[in-house]
C-alpha cells in the first residue's frame, strides 16, 4: 500500500497536507494536484481501470444519427403513476423488481447486512433529492428533504454526488456538514462545519481537472452561440465539465442539436461526450467519474481497505452506474437506483422517486437511533 499526499484546507480556509491511504495496483497516472489560496502542490494519482465513455466527434450526419438514437434510448419518457398502465408493462416492472427489488420492502435485509459497519451515504441530486424539472435552475430540493439528508448526516458521513457545479448543489442543499462532489467528482470538498468523523475538523479539496476550466469556459461560450437558435436548449457550465440541457427541445430537433456539439467538439479533442438522461456531458478526458469520487471518499473517511465499511450510493441518473458499478466491484454496500420504469443497471435496489428517498433516509435514522438507544 502506498500514501499519497492530498490538499486539504482547515476550517479557517489555510491549506495543508494529509495522507490518504490507496492501492497501489489501482492507480497509473498522476495529475497534478491545482494551486489553492495558501496552498502548495502536491498530486493524487488517478485511477485508471475504468470504463470511458468516449464519443468519437467525427463521422459527420451517421455520427450524428447514432447519437439520436442513443438519446432516446438513454431518456424514457417517465411514468407520471408509480403503477405500470398496460399489461405487458406490468409483467416487465414486476421481472425486473423481482431483481432489483424495493429498498424500502427490503429494509430489514439491508440492516442487517449493515450492522457492526459504518454507513457511509452517497446520494445525487437531480432526480434523487429533488425532482427532474424543465428549468435547471428551479430544481429546489423540500425541506422536508432537507431535513431527512440534515439528520442522516449526523449518524452517517453523508456525501452529495453530482453533475452540477458543486457551489451549485451547495445552494440547493444548504447544509454544511456535507461533504460535496460536483462536476462528477471533479470538484470536491469536505464539510465546512465541525464534524464527529475522522476528516472532523479539515475539509478535504480536490479538483484533478482543474486545468481544463479556461477550455470549459471557451466552450460554453461557444455553444450558447451556437444553440442560440434550438428552441428550448440549454447549456449550462459547471466549472469542469458542460451540461447540454435538451428536455424541452422538440425531438426533431434533436439531431441538429447534436450536430452542433459535434462540430464544436471537433476542434476540442481533450473533451468527451457522455449523456444522462435528457442531458449530454461534455467532460475532460481524464478518468474521473461518481465512482472515482466515492473510492477517493471512503479513501479520505479512512476506510480505503476496510472492511467495516457499508456504503451507501442512491441516484437516478445513468452517470451515477459508475459508483453503482464500484460497490458491486467491492462487494460492499449497495446502490440504489431511482426509477419508475425499468432500467440496465449495476444498482441492487430501487426506489420509485425522491419521495421515497426522503422516507428511505428517515428510516433509516430511526433504525440508527433505536439501534444506538438499545445499545446504551
Amino acid at each position: 500500500m502506498t500514501n499519497q499526499n492530498v490538499l486539504v484546507s482547515d476550517a479557517k480556509g489555510m491549506a495543508i497536507t494529509v495522507t490518504v491511504a490507496a492501492k497501489k495496483a489501482m492507480f497509473s497516472q498522476s495529475v497534478p494536484k491545482p494551486m489553492t489560496e495558501g496552498g502548495g502542490g502536491g498530486c493524487f494519482t488517478i485511477p485508471m481501470n475504468i470504463k470511458v465513455l468516449k464519443v468519437d466527434t467525427e463521422g459527420g450526419a451517421a455520427r450524428v444519427n447514432a447519437w439520436v438514437d442513443s438519446l432516446r434510448a438513454s431518456s424514457p419518457t417517465r411514468v407520471k403513476s408509480a403503477t405500470p398502465q398496460s399489461l405487458s408493462e406490468t409483467v416487465d416492472y414486476n421481472s425486473w423488481t423481482i431483481h432489483h427489488p424495493s429498498a424500502m420492502s427490503m429494509f430489514e435485509q439491508i440492516t442487517n447486512a449493515s450492522k457492526g459497519k459504518q454507513i457511509v451515504m452517497f446520494l445525487d441530486y437531480d432526480g434523487t433529492l429533488s425532482p427532474i424539472v424543465e428549468d435547471p435552475d428551479s430544481a429546489f430540493m423540500s425541506n422536508e428533504m432537507r431535513k431527512a439528508v440534515r439528520d442522516a448526516a449526523r449518524y452517517f458521513p453523508t456525501a452529495i454526488v453530482s453533475g452540477r457545479c458543486r457551489d451549485k448543489v451547495y445552494s440547493f442543499v444548504q447544509l454544511g456538514e456535507l461533504y460535496y462532489a460536483g462536476s462528477h467528482g471533479m470538484d470536491i470538498r469536505g464539510p465546512s462545519k465541525s464534524s464527529k468523523y475522522k476528516n472532523d475538523n479539515q475539509a478535504v479539496l480536490f479538483q484533478p481537472a482543474s486545468e481544463f476550466v479556461p477550455m470549459i469556459d471557451e466552450v460554453y461560450k461557444t455553444l450558447l452561440e451556437k444553440t442560440r437558435s434550438i428552441s428550448g436548449s440549454r447549456v449550462e457550465n459547471n466549472k469542469f465539465c458542460l451540461s447540454v440541457h435538451f428536455r424541452c427541445v422538440d425531438e426533431k430537433s434533436w439531431a441538429a442539436l447534436a450536430e452542433q456539439v459535434r462540430l464544436v467538439l471537433n476542434e476540442y479533442p481533450k473533451l468527451r461526450l457522455t449523456q444522462g438522461r435528457k442531458v449530454l456531458e461534455i467532460r475532460p478526458t481524464i478518468k474521473w467519474d461518481k465512482g472515482k469520487a466515492l473510492e477517493f471518499l471512503l479513501e479520505s473517511l479512512g476506510y480505503a481497505n476496510s472492511n467495516e465499511v457499508f456504503p451507501v450510493y442512491i441516484g437516478d441518473d445513468r452517470t451515477d452506474e459508475d459508483a453503482f458499478k464500484v460497490l458491486r466491484d467491492r462487494g460492499q454496500g449497495f446502490g440504489i437506483l431511482v426509477s419508475k420504469v425499468p432500467k440496465e443497471t449495476n444498482a441492487s435496489y430501487t426506489l420509485q422517486e425522491p419521495a421515497e428517498v426522503k422516507d428511505f433516509l428517515r428510516r433509516l435514522v430511526k433504525w440508527k437511533r433505536l439501534s444506538n438507544q438499545q445499545r446504551n
